[in-house]
């Protein structure tokens, strides 16, 4: 199946990846050719991907918040569990990857995939169903960080119990129960995965007792709970830099 990647970065990091199939480019006619055009001009070039002039009609009825481009690619491509367990070892770092529960707000998973390809994570892990999937708007919220990531449709709970097969991987999952510990009384410079849960419910059960502990995110303020996405954001950066340390 074919579909289309609209935004300037989206558009330049899909090209850059080189990870799918892409049938041509659409530029609004008379765009200005700053900030990124010229490079996906080249890579377009490079790559004999045909590029036609669109009006804005054009592009608007493909995505409303097309920047002035769109891309027709083939749809994302999915890797295996293992693709991902290859990728962390042979980074040589301690794997570090992140599971997601149930996200089903194209934005949130926009958002937790853009932290996650900033933070160096080895891999991703979503549902294969109830949960939003690497959609064309998914790629946009990202800002492209999705084309640069490994990200396998599996099974949570066999995905955790896999992973703890490998060799010092800790699973940690984020939750505000009173069984989660605070986040500095956990060790973060080791193997890690990171679940994060549902927007509204949270972590389900059995995702829950499949994790080896859970984690709290310290709170100063009178709100009871943070939106997932900045939850992950904040838990990724904390894991980042205690591997750094």
């Amino acid at each position: 199946m074919k579909e289309w990647i609209t935004g300037r970065n989206p558009v330049y990091e899909t090209l850059r990846a080189k990870r799918r199939h892409v049938f041509r480019l659409m530029l609004l006619r008379g765009i200005k050719l700053d900030g990124h055009l010229p490079e996906i001009l080249k890579m377009a070039k490079e790559r004999k991907l045909q590029v036609l002039e669109a009006q804005r009609q054009q592009l608007d009825a493909i995505d409303s918040h097309n920047q002035g481009i769109a891309l027709e690619a083939s749809e994302y491509p999915y890797a295996a569990l293992e693709d991902l367990f290859a990728n962390a070892q042979a980074s040589g770092e301690a794997p570090f990857f992140l599971l997601l529960d149930l996200i089903q707000d194209p934005q949130n998973l926009g958002s937790l995939l853009r932290t996650a390809e900033l933070m160096g994570v080895h891999g991703v892990v979503i549902p294969s169903s109830q949960a939003a999937q690497i959609t064309p708007g998914v790629v946009h919220a990202s800002s492209g960080g999705s084309e640069h990531l490994l990200i396998a449709q599996y099974n949570l709970a066999q995905a955790i119990d896999r992973m703890k097969q490998l060799k010092d991987v800790w699973v940690y999952g984020l939750d505000a129960s009173p069984k989660a510990r605070p986040v500095h009384q956990l060790r973060l410079n080791g193997g890690v995965a990171l679940v994060v849960g549902n927007e509204g419910e949270g972590l389900r059960d059995l995702v829950r007792n499949k994790c080896d502990e859970l984690m709290s995110l310290p709170q100063f303020g009178k709100l009871d709970s943070l939106n997932a996405a900045v939850a992950g954001s904040i838990a990724l950066f904390l894991a980042r830099q205690a591997r750094e340390k």
